[in-house]
C-alpha cells in the first residue's frame, strides 16, 4: 500500500508540475529492490523502474562512498528510496564486492573486490552494435579519393577472407603496419537542406602489410598483405584506410538531449529499408546539434495527408510515435543509433525527435 501511495504522489506531482522532476514517472509495478543480473543492460534496468527509461539520470543517486559509482555490476543491488518526496535509486555493491583476507597479525580484514570496467553492464546490448562501436564510420564524401585499393587475392581470387593473402595497389609513400579495409557505402544528403553529410564506410576487415614492391606508376606500389579479420568477404576495389584508434564508449547512461532535436533516419546497414528492433540506423543529426552517446530519441511515422470531403480541402494527420532509439556514436553531422523499441515497422525517412 505504501508503494502505491508513494507512486501515486509522484504521478500527481508529474501531472501538475509541482516537483522539479515533473516528467519522471515510475512503472506501476516497479520493484523496491532490484539485483543486477549477468546479461542485463542499463536500458532494461531503467525500464524496470521507469515508464520512460531515458529519465534514469533524474533518479540515479551517485553514492560518493562507492568506488566507480556510475558503473553497475552483476550482483549489485539497486534500491528505490524517496528523499524529500522524490524517487531516487541508490547503489549497494553486491556481496562479492568485499571479501575477507588475512592481515599480517593473522586476523581477517575486509578486502575490496576489484572489477574490470569491461565487466560492468553496458547501456545497450553490445553484441548488437559491436562492429559499429569500433569500426564502421561516417567519413567525408572524398575520403576514399586516392586511397589504395584491393586488386587481387592469392591465386587471383576475387573474394577473400580472414587468413588469406591479398594484393593492394596505390600510394604507400607513408606505409603503415596495418590497415582497415572498407567499402564505400551510401552518400548521405540532408533531405531538408541538400547538404552532403557524409558517406558510410562499411567495415570489411583488417590486413597487415607484409611487403611493398614497385609499380609501373612512379607514385604507386603493390602491397602484399595478410588479412587478419573480416566482417564480410573482401572484394576487388575495396579501399584501405588507416586503422581508426578510438575508445569504445559503451558505458554511457541513457538520457534526453539537452536541446530540441528534429531529424530523420537516413539509412540502415546494407541499404535495407525496413527497420526493426536492434537494427543500427544513421540519422542526420550529430555532434554539432549537441547529440552525444546515450541520448535517446523518439521515432515517429509521418501522418498521412487526407481529403476532408465536407470542407473540400486536405488535412495532414498527426505524426504517430512508433519507437525509441539510443545514439551510441556521433560524428560531426550524423550519428549512429540502436533501435530499442519498435511498436510498428520502421522505415528510412521516419522522423526522430526528443522523447
Amino acid at each position: 500500500m505504501k508503494k502505491i501511495i508513494l507512486a501515486a504522489a509522484v504521478l500527481l506531482a508529474a501531472t501538475f508540475g509541482i516537483q522539479a522532476q515533473d516528467q519522471v514517472r515510475l512503472n506501476p509495478d516497479h520493484p523496491d529492490v532490484y539485483v543486477v543480473q549477468k546479461g542485463d543492460t542499463l536500458w532494461d534496468i531503467s525500464g524496470q523502474f521507469l515508464a520512460q527509461p531515458w529519465y534514469w539520470p533524474e533518479i540515479w543517486q551517485v553514492n560518493p562512498q562507492v568506488e566507480n559509482p556510475h558503473l553497475i555490476y552483476p550482483g549489485d543491488r539497486l534500491r528505490l528510496v524517496y528523499v524529500d518526496g522524490e524517487p531516487q535509486i541508490q547503489l549497494e555493491r553486491g556481496p562479492d564486492a568485499y571479501k575477507l583476507s588475512p592481515a599480517a597479525n593473522g586476523s581477517l580484514r575486509p578486502r575490496v573486490r576489484r572489477e574490470a570496467v569491461g565487466d560492468a553492464i553496458p547501456a545497450v546490448p553490445l553484441d548488437a552494435i559491436n562492429a559499429f562501436l569500433s569500426r564502421t564510420r561516417i567519413v567525408g564524401p572524398d575520403a576514399f579519393r586516392g586511397t589504395p585499393y584491393v586488386i587481387s587475392g592469392d591465386d587471383q581470387r576475387i573474394l577473400m577472407g580472414a587468413g588469406e593473402k591479398i594484393y593492394a595497389r596505390g600510394d604507400f609513400s607513408e606505409p603503415l603496419a596495418s590497415y582497415g579495409i572498407y567499402r564505400p557505402g551510401e552518400v548521405y544528403t540532408d533531405p531538408y537542406t541538400g547538404e552532403v553529410l557524409g558517406m558510410q564506410a562499411l567495415d570489411v576487415g583488417n590486413a597487415d602489410l607484409y611487403q611493398l614492391d614497385p609499380d609501373n606508376r612512379e607514385d604507386f606500389s603493390v602491397a602484399t598483405m595478410q588479412v587478419t579479420r573480416t566482417s564480410r568477404e573482401i572484394r576487388l576495389e575495396d579501399r584501405l584506410l588507416p586503422v581508426e584508434e578510438r575508445s569504445i564508449a559503451a558505458l554511457f547512461q541513457p538520457g534526453a538531449p539537452p536541446g530540441p532535436v528534429e531529424g530523420v533516419i537516413m539509412g540502415v546497414e546494407e541499404g535495407v529499408t525496413q527497420i526493426a528492433k536492434f537494427d543500427v540506423v544513421a540519422v542526420n543529426r550529430g555532434a554539432r546539434e549537441g547529440l552525444q552517446p546515450g541520448h535517446v530519441l523518439a521515432i515517429y511515422k509521418r501522418g498521412a495527408t487526407v481529403r476532408d470531403r465536407i470542407e473540400r480541402d486536405t488535412v495532414k494527420l498527426p505524426d504517430e510515435r512508433a519507437g525509441v532509439m539510443m545514439v551510441f556514436r556521433t560524428f560531426e553531422k550524423m550519428s549512429l543509433a540502436l533501435i530499442l523499441e519498435a511498436d510498428r515497422p520502421l522505415e528510412v525517412m521516419d522522423l526522430v525527435r526528443n522523447p
